[in-house]
């Protein structure tokens, strides 16, 4: 970890502009998914700032320094897309949704960015769509141990003059909580284009900008999202590529992203969701950036909040495990200054490549959920409490009886006997 390049962010990533302004620190936070097993002092993990930019151009909102991506998806990257049933759910419907525009007789070959374990192409296989995974990672080989054929590599030109040569241009090209993680978008742009068959679409969700802002989810910040977009700044991006934005739905993934459609500029007639969610941004003030100070307040109060009623939970004798070890716990963890004095470990499903591990930049172990019901803790830490409302319930139908701490957007509790089991 000592000799990782950091590169300072200096430009607008999409406009190149120096009009940069700092919305949000974060602190120093380590890379999100590096979970070690050791506790010997020896294995510390380097830390590096987290800050969120404002581009007074383009509006664009992008961290303030990029790392390595074989830091960020190193082979044994541990994410699975398949894990996740509302993943699984959101790519069903998005298969579903792209055949309804296309027509039912019209089955063009997709090929999905980041495609990780090939979720979202088994959706588009399962409707007789020939499909095409591109991917880095060791998901690569359970998408293919699962039929869905991948080339495991970066998304390069080079990758793309490969691929293409071999399976031929998509009529369609996806990407899935990956259009904000890959460094130099405007590469990525011209790759796409090389990529895509004349009067293709590109079809991307990312985590949205306006949810991110409505519910301080400041957790979902970490060096693996370059960018942060709103449909203003996307709108920008496509632009300088000879693309549109012609559709965009709100989706629950990740506690709220968008789902855009585009296509070359002309080519499809542009749908009314598209100026009515630019409208919603300038109202919200995404668009001149006048929310961001009301932004950083909510999200400094519980970052104060969180670990002042962990410790006086503490000090009454209580114990406190914390749920779920997803990318955003390790953000806001390390945010709020969080450790095993405070919360004695993390629980994952069972399945989990990350137990035995610890969370990163701590010394909280991540465990079997199973602890859980077997110690019942006094309280259960949410840390994926975007869906803390599906999660409750099967918790204490599971068994547990304690109660419900949710960390955002505003610290609460939630006695148990208040959720149905």
């Amino acid at each position: 970890m000592t000799d990782i390049r950091m590169k300072s962010v200096t430009a607008c990533q999409i406009c190149g502009s120096g009009d940069l302004s700092l919305v949000l620190s974060m602190g120093f936070i380590p890379p999100v998914n590096e979970v070690r097993k050791s506790r010997a002092p020896g294995s510390d993990q380097i830390a590096f700032p987290l800050d969120l930019l404002r581009c007074g151009s383009c509006h664009l909102v992008q961290l303030g320094v990029e790392l390595p991506a074989e830091v960020l998806f190193p082979v044994d990257y541990p994410y699975r897309s398949g894990t996740t049933r509302i993943l699984r759910e959101n790519f069903a419907a998005l298969a579903a949704e792209t055949e309804a525009l296309l027509g039912p007789d019209h089955k063009p070959l997709v090929i999905d960015i980041g495609s990780n374990d090939g979720t979202l192409l088994n959706a588009f296989a399962e409707r007789s769509f020939p499909v095409h995974g591109i991917e880095p990672t060791g998901a690569a080989e359970d998408a293919n141990a699962r039929g869905i054929e991948t080339t495991q590599a970066y998304f390069t030109m080079d990758t793309v003059r490969d691929v293409r040569s071999r399976v031929g241009a998509p009529g369609v090209v996806t990407a899935a909580n990956v259009f904000a993680h890959i460094a130099d978008v405007d590469n990525v742009m011209a790759a796409i284009g090389n990529l895509l068959a004349k009067g293709g679409l590109f079809i991307s969700e990312s985590h949205y900008l306006g949810a991110l802002v409505e519910t301080v989810q400041v957790d979902t910040v970490y060096h693996e999202h370059l960018r942060y977009y709103s449909l203003d700044s996307l709108n920008a991006l496509f632009s300088r590529h000879g693309m549109e934005v012609f559709r965009v739905d709100r989706i629950p993934t990740h506690g709220g992203s968008i789902r855009v459609y585009a296509a070359a500029r002309g080519q499809t007639p542009i749908d009314p969701s598209v100026p009515a969610l630019l409208d919603w941004e300038a109202r919200l003030g995404l668009t001149d950036g006048s929310v961001f100070e009301q932004l950083s307040k909510r999200a400094t109060a519980v970052r104060r909040a969180l670990p002042t009623l962990l410790a006086d939970l503490v000090d009454q004798g209580k114990r406190v495990f914390g749920i779920g070890a997803p990318s955003r716990a390790s953000t806001l963890i390390n945010y709020a200054g969080l450790d095993v004095d405070l919360v004695e470990t993390v629980l994952e499903v069972p399945s989990s490549p990350k137990i035995g591990g610890l969370i990163p930049g701590t010394r909280i172990p991540i465990e079997d959920e199973r602890r859980l019901y077997a110690e019942q803790p006094d309280y259960a830490l949410m840390l994926s409490w975007h869906i803390a409302d599906e999660l409750m319930p099967k918790l204490r139908a599971n068994g547990f009886n304690g109660d419900f701490l949710i960390p955002l957007p505003e610290v609460r509790i939630v006695p148990g006997d208040a959720i149905p089991n």
